[in-house]
């Protein structure tokens, strides 16, 4: 059931005409500032991301030698250089391969070698683990950026004076490499030399061109490249256009990215959709702590933001946001894991904002539901998106009537043509058009839907389905309760028992009395058998609870 409007007009051809076509309408505004965490900025406007990454679509192919199709890996946190660098890849006809600069060298190796890449754009603090990469495959082209680029000279030099000699971030890099200005001079050196019009390197690309390979994050096994093509992107641009029209005021909105530009999340709706309508993007290098956002709310006037459960949990606990919260916030978006309903109320009560809550995956480019703002309808997913049909499966493949628990499957522009090099397991997640996303969710009458939880999280207790989502809600709203995580654990009697694991804000929580706060709101079997206090639970590079990991840990007696 499709309960949005189909997505209409918008930018249509490649990704990267958004950056030209933002450069005319809003020319001289600021498009992206970098905040450090003592404050400390540098910035870029809508005119210079869209000549810069010019120039860096000339230097692939012109310098390079790079041709329409072949794959970059992009790997920095957030900075300035990521727009020029991502938009400059699209323009030239390449595919992105956005790259987690947090991974080892031998994940780095794995993705490189599955994505088969021709080239890549490495920040110079994680750059020293490339040796090791060079050592056991061919790395041809290696353009190496900073934290620092695009800042003024003195605010530049301070931060790497501050990273060489007292964080001591800045390894040498002991490979062939070019510096990504310098990249960026000799492909605009031989732009104007030979007059080249960036355009003509996508000029023929058709919607389903490939546009980027985006790995899934494997919390659920072995990680996969999502192909997603300009088709897939542009679209889900387009939809939540939709969903935020009236909200969106071009040219004037101020977006927070604190999660990485390299989630599809942040790539899709921060970078891109906020690009294309004049906002000023606020880039947090790293959110955590999560006092690093603490100068960006206070010197910045931010009116969206995203996020995932986490980030705006541990923002709810920080002194100086609830004593002194942002007064230009509009909204926040929550993706990526189940929001938290004690998490969104608490978050709305500290800025007077509402958390609307979508649901998406890699897969989808990623959003297939939103809750709209006028159309929010809170402890849902919202709607489907324009143009997107969705349906729930028992495990027959049969079609589950409202109000029952099944799989939820997607259909839409935004899904993806399947995973790289990987046939079977295309097979195995788009059956008959329809693509099966893994987790259980029910829909109401009006069509709103909510997630009960993933497949494979799901707790059988004597033949009664528990899904954790559920009884982590019921655990949040504890006052005692900081973070929580529940997964099964074998159990002899029931087969599998409820095992939650909980970050206590003080030493005052028993478990006793987290039991029983349980027991008043939730049936005997889905009540935690066992209660586990920890100082940390296993996070994704976004923030995410990995249950998997948690329940890896538990099983090995860590």
């Amino acid at each position: 059931m499709n309960m949005h409007a189909a997505p209409s007009g918008g930018v249509t051809g490649a990704i990267g005409d958004i950056a030209s076509e933002a450069a005319r309408r809003f020319g001289a505004k600021t498009a992206y500032t970098v905040v450090m965490p003592n404050g400390m900025y540098g910035k870029l406007t809508f005119e210079d991301v869209d000549r810069l990454s010019d120039d860096f679509a000339v230097y692939l192919r012109e310098r390079c030698g790079l041709a329409a199709g072949d794959r970059v890996a992009l790997q920095t946190p957030n900075c300035l250089a990521f727009p020029v660098a991502a938009l400059g890849i699209l323009k030239a006809g390449c595919v992105l391969v956005n790259t987690n600069p947090l991974y080892t060298a031998d994940e780095m190796e794995r993705q490189f070698a599955d994505a088969g890449i021709s080239a890549i754009v490495i920040v110079d603090m994680f750059a020293d683990k490339l040796a090791d990469v060079a050592s056991r495959m061919p790395l041809k082209h290696i353009i190496v950026s900073s934290v620092s680029e695009f800042m003024p000279r003195a605010v530049g030099g301070v931060i790497r004076l501050v990273q060489r000699f007292w964080d001591r971030s800045l390894p040498p890099v002991t490979i062939p490499h070019e510096r990504f200005a310098a990249a960026l001079r000799e492909g605009g050196e031989i732009r104007k030399a030979r007059g080249v019009t960036v355009s003509g390197y996508t000029a023929g690309m058709g919607p389903d061109a490939l546009a980027c390979l985006q790995y899934t994050g494997g919390t659920t096994g072995v990680s996969k490249g999502a192909m997603l093509t300009h088709g897939n992107i542009l679209a889900n641009i387009a939809q939540g256009e939709t969903c935020f029209a009236g909200n969106m005021r071009p040219g004037e909105e101020v977006m927070l990215t604190a999660l990485p530009l390299y989630h599809i999340l942040a790539f899709t709706a921060n970078f891109l959709m906020f690009h294309k309508a004049g906002a000023n993007n606020i880039l947090i290098p790293n959110p955590r702590p999560i006092s690093n956002l603490k100068r960006a709310f206070e010197n910045h006037n931010i009116t969206w933001m995203t996020g995932v459960n986490t980030l705006f949990n541990a923002l709810n606990n920080e002194f100086w946001f609830a004593e002194s919260p942002p007064k230009t916030l509009r909204g926040a978006v929550a993706g990526g894991m189940a929001l938290q309903q004690a998490v969104a109320e608490r978050f709305k009560a500290i800025t007077g904002a509402d958390v609307f809550e979508g649901y998406g995956l890699t897969e989808t480019s990623p959003i297939v539901t939103f809750n709209a703002p006028g159309k929010a309808r809170p402890g849902s997913i919202g709607l489907p998106m324009g143009a997107t049909e969705v349906a729930l499966f028992d495990d027959e493949g049969r079609s589950v009537p409202d109000g029952e628990p099944g799989e939820l499957a997607v259909k839409g522009p935004q899904v993806m043509k399947g995973y790289w090099n990987k046939p079977e397991e295309t097979a195995k997640a788009i059956r008959a058009g329809w693509f099966l996303t893994g987790d259980i969710a029910t829909r109401d009458a009006d069509g709103y839907l909510r997630i009960v939880d993933r497949k494979k999280d799901m707790i059988l207790v004597s033949g009664f389905n528990v899904y954790p989502n559920e009884v982590e809600d019921v655990i949040a709203r504890h006052p005692g309760v900081l973070e929580c995580a529940v997964i099964g654990m074998p159990d002899g009697a029931s087969g599998e028992a409820v095992a939650a694991y909980v970050v206590p804000r003080d030493g005052s929580l028993t478990a006793d009395a987290l039991r029983e706060h349980c027991k008043a709101h939730l049936t005997g079997y889905k009540t935690p058998r066992s209660v586990t206090f920890r100082e940390t639970l296993p996070k994704s590079n976004v923030g995410k609870i990995l249950r998997k990991d948690l329940r890896a840990e538990v099983l090995a007696g860590k």
